[in-house]
C-alpha cells in the first residue's frame, strides 16, 4: 500500500465512525438533548488530548484554535442538530452533501486549489449518491432547517480549509491541535446546550458507555485523524471521504436495527462510494500558499514520527 493510500484509508476511518453515532444516540442516549451530546462529544475529548499532550496554544494560536474550534465543532454541531430537528433525516443528510462543493469554492479562494471539471462532477455525484441512499417519498422541507444544514455544511468546509491553509504550529503535533479545537469547540457549545436544554439529565451506564464511545473513538480519535488527513491531502480529496458516514449509518440501520436497503439505496451507496474514490484518485497536496508563515509551512511538513511529549503521532 502506497504511502497516500494508508493516509487516505486511515483518514476514511473519520467518516466511517461518524457513521455511527444516529446508532448510538438512538440506542445509547438519553432522547432529545443533542447539544448536551454535542457537548460531551467535544469538551471531555479536547481536555483529555490536553491532558495527555501538555500542550497549550501560543501566540496567534489561541485566536486561530477558537477559530477553528467554532467552525469545525462550535458551530458546527448546533446547527447540524437544528437542522435534523427542523428536517426529515434524509433531506438533512443530502443538505450536508453539499459541503465539498462549499470546499471547492473556498479551497480555490484561500488555498489556491484551481476547481477541476473532474473535482466538480464527483462532488456533484457524491450528492446525488446520498440523495437516493437517504431521501424518502413525500419527505417535507423546512426554510429554518435548510438554512441550518447549509450553514453548518458551509462551517465544516470552511473549518476544512483553513486547518489546511494554517497548518500546525513547528512543534506541536495533530494531537494536540486537535485538543485545542475540541475544547474550544466544546466551550462555545457549554452555554448553548445549558441555555436552551437546561441542566444536564440523570444519565445510566448505558448512557455513560455511549458518551465514553462518542468522546474517545468517534470524536478523539476520529478527528485527530481527520485532521492529519487534511495536512497531507487536498481539501477536496478529504470532503469527498465525507459520504462514507450516510453510507455507514445506512448499513448499520440494515445489520442493527432492521432498516430496509432497496435497490435504489444500494444503487445510491455505489454512487456515492465510487464518488468518494474517484475523488481521491490523480490528486495531490498543493504546497503551502505563499502567504504562510514559515512557522506554519514547516509545521505542514512534520513527518509521521513526530513526537509530542512522548505521544507518538
Amino acid at each position: 500500500m502506497s504511502r497516500k493510500a494508508a493516509v487516505v484509508a486511515l483518514t476514511a476511518l473519520a467518516p466511517v465512525s461518524w457513521g455511527s453515532t444516529y446508532f448510538v444516540t438512538t440506542e445509547f442516549l438519553p432522547p432529545d438533548r443533542p447539544l448536551f451530546t454535542g457537548l460531551m462529544r467535544a469538551l471531555p475529548a479536547g481536555l483529555m488530548l490536553l491532558a495527555l499532550t501538555r500542550k497549550l496554544p501560543q501566540g496567534a494560536w489561541w485566536w486561530k484554535s477558537a477559530v477553528l474550534g467554532a467552525l469545525n465543532i462550535g458551530a458546527f454541531f448546533p446547527l447540524l442538530f437544528l437542522a435534523a430537528y427542523r428536517l426529515p433525516g434524509g433531506i438533512a443528510a443530502v443538505v450536508g452533501s453539499v459541503g465539498p462543493l462549499f470546499v471547492v469554492g473556498l479551497a480555490a479562494l484561500f488555498l489556491g486549489e484551481k476547481p477541476t471539471a473532474k473535482t466538480l462532477l464527483t462532488a456533484i455525484a457524491a450528492a446525488f449518491g446520498v440523495s437516493l441512499v437517504v431521501l424518502k417519498a413525500g419527505a417535507a422541507f423546512d426554510a429554518v432547517g435548510v438554512l441550518a444544514g447549509l450553514l453548518s455544511a458551509l462551517s465544516m468546509s470552511a473549518g476544512v480549509v483553513f486547518t489546511k491553509r494554517w497548518g500546525r504550529p513547528e512543534g506541536v503535533g495533530a494531537l494536540a491541535l486537535t485538543g485545542w479545537q475540541l475544547t474550544a469547540g466544546g466551550l462555545v457549545i457549554l452555554p448553548i446546550a445549558f441555555l436552551i436544554e437546561g441542566a444536564p439529565p440523570a444519565l445510566t451506564g448505558t448512557n455513560l458507555a455511549g458518551y465514553a464511545y462518542l468522546a474517545l473513538g468517534n470524536t478523539a480519535i476520529s478527528y485527530f485523524l481527520w485532521f492529519r488527513g487534511i495536512e497531507r491531502l487536498s481539501a477536496s480529496s478529504v470532503t469527498l471521504l465525507g459520504p462514507l458516514s450516510p453510507i455507514t449509518a445506512a448499513i448499520i440501520g440494515w445489520a442493527a436495527l432492521g432498516q430496509a436497503l432497496g435497490p435504489v439505496q444500494l444503487l445510491g451507496m455505489a454512487i456515492a462510494f465510487g464518488a468518494s474514490l474517484a475523488g481521491q484518485l490523480g490528486t495531490r497536496t498543493p504546497k503551502a500558499p505563499e502567504s504562510f508563515s514559515a512557522a506554519e509551512r514547516n509545521g505542514q511538513e512534520v513527518s509521521m514520527d513526530l513526537e509530542v511529549s512522548g505521544v507518538r503521532r
